[in-house]
């Protein structure tokens, strides 16, 4: 692929300080993503880091999916960087990672197992692509993606009658 081998460094050289209009893209982004549910206004620049290599963000996204998969995910996982990479030109991208406190994680809700939270961020052409992804666990339900506790019956779950 076009994209596999570059490592992405936009900085220039400087260090990894998230500039305010960066931050203030990155969390715009949050807040549209997860509206109305969650504010990330108060976020700051230490919930975000900087990644200075595509290669290594692809595989571990790849080896986080692969962990939950019973195939193999190759064709699949090709496919997702080559249509973020037709919306962005991933070679040209910073690249950052969400990494908020409990208190701010809206994917800290009962059951999260893991998850991560990119933003791949192409400054020339102004446009940014957030891959955003989670593991839920099946055993305890989560009321935010449409379960309440009081309904919520496994259906693999089994009845005595």
């Amino acid at each position: 692929s076009p994209f596999s081998s570059a490592d992405v460094d936009g900085s220039g050289g400087q260090d990894d300080t998230i500039r305010r209009k960066t931050l203030f893209y990155l969390v715009s982004t949050l807040n549209a993503a997860f509206f109305p549910d969650y504010d990330f206004s108060n976020s700051s620049s230490r919930e975000f880091s900087k990644e200075h290599s595509l290669q290594d963000v692809m595989q571990s996204v790849e080896r986080q999916l692969q962990l939950v998969s019973q195939t193999q995910l190759l064709p699949l996982t090709e496919q997702l960087w080559l249509a973020i990479d037709e919306a962005i030109k991933l070679c040209q991208c910073e690249i950052y990672t969400y990494n908020p406190d409990e208190s701010s994680d809206p994917y800290s809700d009962d059951g999260c197992v893991w998850s991560f939270n990119y933003f791949f961020y192409n400054r020339p052409l102004k446009r940014i692509v957030f891959f955003s992804c989670r593991l839920v666990s099946s055993i305890v339900p989560d009321s935010a993606i449409g379960y309440s506790h009081d309904s919520y019956i496994d259906p693999d779950m089994d009845f005595d009658y």
